[in-house]
């Protein structure tokens, strides 16, 4: 199986490999893709050493499958160009998630709706994926009204360069550009651009988003997202409003049983998730599972995962698998 990896070069699309190479997925030849500038590098992939190309170059060796994760613009243009080429295409920008002929797959959630004539696939947002992980199993036993989030999002989720400029401030210098204020022994209520509304984009994204892969517009979701001088693993404190009276026991039950989950829940001995829990790992992690006595019928809980991973390129391979898994590619 031919696999284009568009966006190789980048802090996604290397965990992407990853990946692959992990999960053992059949690629035979692998056609690494990268902005001009990048064309030539080399990237490794199991034990063997692939040349960047360009898009062109790889569009002309018709891959099977493309995993994109190089920014929207560049999904808008490249996208349809492979799938007009018989080619699925996993996308992992914002660019496709809320069209309305576009699935945007959590696969542990709505995996079951995707369907042979879907070329182009849109991964979630790293936020709102995490979190549909643990609000689907209670939607489906309890209903779901409404969902207030606030994030702390680590700077790996803005790439590289953030990375890089948090580690220089740290390291006592001045690194600045990437952020609109110091990251570093700071916290920033601000991802994406701002709307007309007082919301990010990035907040948006996670209340329609939610409501999408959920299959249910009646979920009324409001978000904060904020940065945190973390790298690695994106946490979540979500305050939800259930239709119907619940136990705690049950809920925390439910996420237990729910595959990709783990519960981590055990406050008497300092058990909770934490973004150092999460790193390297798969899974999404919940705790602090509590009733919200303020008003009937609504919990509490903390949701950690690797953002790099579950939040983006672990859950874009598992959507390749199941193409592959239903004989699609």
């Amino acid at each position: 199986m031919k696999v284009a990896l568009v966006g190789a070069t980048g802090l996604v699309g290397s965990t992407m490999l990853k990946i692959l190479e992990e999960r053992n997925f059949p690629v035979t030849e692998l056609i690494p893709v990268a902005s001009e500038k990048s064309v030539g590098k080399k990237v490794s992939f199991r034990g063997k050493e692939y040349t960047v190309v360009s898009a062109d170059t790889a569009i002309a060796m018709k891959p099977a499958l493309a995993l994109f994760s190089a920014g929207g613009a560049t999904s808008l243009e490249l996208a349809p160009k492979f799938a007009a080429v018989g080619c699925r295409v996993v996308d992992n920008s914002s660019a496709w998630r809320m069209n309305k002929d576009i699935k945007l797959i959590v696969p542990e959630v709505n995996g079951h709706v995707l369907t042979q004539n879907d070329y182009i696939i849109a991964n979630p947002n790293c936020s709102t994926i995490q979190m549909v992980m643990v609000l689907h199993p209670i939607h489906r036993e309890y209903g779901i009204k409404r969902v207030v989030v606030s994030t702390y999002q680590s700077v790996t989720g803005t790439g590289q360069k953030a990375v890089k400029e948090l580690m220089d401030q740290r390291a006592g210098g001045s690194g600045h550009g990437v952020y609109p204020h110091r990251i570093d022994l700071n916290i920033i209520p601000h991802i994406d651009v701002f709307q007309d509304n007082g919301y990010t984009k990035e907040e948006m994204k996670m209340s329609l988003e939610t409501c999408k892969i959920m299959g249910d517009d009646s979920i009324r979701v409001t978000a904060t997202t904020v940065r945190v001088p973390v790298v690695g693993g994106h946490s979540e404190s979500v305050n939800i409003e259930l239709k119907k009276d619940f136990h705690e026991s049950s809920i925390k039950e439910l996420l237990s049983n729910q595959s990709g989950v783990v519960v981590i829940d055990n406050p008497s001995m300092n058990g909770y998730p934490t973004p150092l829990d999460a790193e390297g790992k798969d899974e999404v992690f919940v705790g602090r599972i509590r009733r919200d006595y303020s008003q009937p019928n609504t919990l509490n809980c903390w949701i950690v995962s690797d953002n790099l991973r579950k939040g983006a390129a672990t859950n874009a391979v598992q959507i390749a698998k199941l193409l592959h898994n239903n004989g699609w590619i």
